[in-house]
């Protein structure tokens, strides 16, 4: 399969003029090199046929752009009031800042090491922590066959790190906040994030992507997650991004024996967003749940490609994602659900729901089941479509007038997805930027 090359060299001398600007250990220095040799092999994938991955989006348009890159920007005056205004906000939270993909240490709020948690940023855990980082950094998130993981990788000199040590229970949620603010030229980040969560752990941590602007950026996203046996994590992804913004995420999780990961990922903005997350289940009573809710307009883009593979037995998975779509916009879900043949005792059920405002509107849904075990419980769905005519009338009989009607009904479906959210003041927040900011659409008898 072809990809299509950077239209120009500017990653390459970009990555040239960050590496003599950069002080790191010499695996890194090696890892960086083969990633970037390999996306100027790989390109990015502009090629659609025969590009199942990406065969319902287009990245042409990031492409064929020329996005600025300044390792030691400024914070571009950003301070702590800006701030709580744009993300998902409460003082007890800790929190790393990252400002176009540069660490903001005073916007920062980090608990003690010596409570059994260490959150810092990526180049300061390479000097301290450099043995845990080398063993998982690029191991999970490869980049073979990848090229926006291989472009990221290239590029990874700092980052989010979070490392929970055995046993330890972490009750403050952890935030880590990438905000974009829109400079005049169009700019890249390269945002990383590097969980473990060894055995026994728990933790609950957020994870926020945010504008300020409205100006064109392009966001190259990877995190890698690693659960420990018995490990628990409760994971909260936003993507909040700018109307000319692309981003794209890759995230890579990795379960051992016993262990719980929870997700809930939103998605509402970007000109075009794409969610690639990867679970393994490797280790026997491993088990993940996936929810996410994503919501377009005008002619936006959202692509979620969600794949969870059943490695080892007496596993257990959920993937529940809703989409609302308006306009002229559209959506992509690719759901597959993997179970190994030494993956006996399966539990797994994936299902995909729209709801779709506008004829213009537009949902591909792709959910797949591959089965190579012989004793497992397995199901998927997908569903597409305006509101119910039944369930209008019906609530049109109880005194509700169309308009209103119609808007409970959005609300009602998009409140599922936002109830499976535990954290109350992550909550509220997403109530108030979701549930307030529903398309006005009134049902058409």
């Amino acid at each position: 399969m072809t990809q299509a090359p950077a239209k120009n060299q500017s990653y390459r001398s970009d990555f040239r003029t960050a590496e003599q600007a950069t002080d790191s250990p010499a695996w890194l220095r090696d890892v960086r090199a083969e990633a970037m040799a390999r996306f100027e092999e790989l390109g990015f994938p502009t090629a659609r046929k025969g590009n199942e991955k990406w065969k319902y989006t287009n990245v042409a348009p990031i492409a064929r752009s020329e996005f600025g890159f300044d390792p030691k920007r400024d914070l571009n005056g950003l301070n702590a009031d800006s701030l709580t205004v744009a993300v998902p906000w409460h003082e007890t939270w800790h929190r790393l800042v990252f400002v176009d993909g540069v660490f903001a240490k005073d916007l920062s709020s980090r608990p003690e090491a010596a409570n059994g948690v260490r959150v810092s940023s990526l180049a300061e855990a390479l000097v301290s922590d450099n043995g845990a980082v080398q063993e998982h950094l690029a191991k999970h998130a490869l980049f073979e066959d990848d090229g926006f993981a291989a472009l990221n990788t290239a590029f990874v000199r700092d980052g989010a790190y979070v490392r929970v040590t055995s046993n330890v229970t972490l009750e403050t949620p952890i935030h880590l906040v990438f905000v974009s603010t829109g400079r005049a030229e169009p700019t890249v980040s390269y945002p990383r994030v590097l969980l473990v969560a060894e055995a026994g752990s728990r933790a609950t941590v957020i994870e926020s992507y945010v504008a300020l602007g409205d100006g064109e950026y392009f966001n190259d996203a990877v995190s890698e997650t690693v659960l420990g046996e018995g490990a628990e994590i409760e994971h909260y992804r936003l993507q909040a991004e700018g109307e000319s913004a692309f981003h794209v995420g890759t995230a890579r999780v990795v379960q051992a024996e016993g262990s719980n990961y929870s997700s809930s990922a939103f998605f509402k903005g970007s000109s075009l967003g794409r969610y690639d997350l990867s679970v393994l289940l490797d280790g026997p009573g491993s088990t993940c749940r996936l929810n996410g809710l994503y919501m377009t307009s005008g002619s936006q883009h959202q692509d979620n490609n969600i794949n969870i593979e059943h490695a080892k037995p007496h596993t257990t998975s959920r993937l529940y994602y809703k989409g609302i779509l308006d306009g002229k916009s559209r959506a992509v879900f690719g759901g597959t659900v993997l179970v190994r043949k030494e993956a006996q005792k399966t539990d797994a059920l994936q299902s995909d729901k729209n709801l779709v405002l506008s004829p213009d509107a537009e949902v591909d849904s792709k959910p797949a089941l591959f089965i190579y075990a012989d004793d497992v419980k397995c199901g998927h769905g997908a569903t597409a479509g305006n509101i119910d005519l039944d369930t209008v009338f019906y609530m049109r009989s109880r005194g509700l007038d169309v308009d209103a009607a119609s808007r409970l009904l959005i609300y009602g479906f998009a409140r599922e997805s936002i109830d499976t959210v535990r954290e109350q003041h992550l909550k509220s927040y997403l109530e108030s930027l979701f549930l307030e900011s529903l398309p006005k659409y009134r049902f058409e008898f």
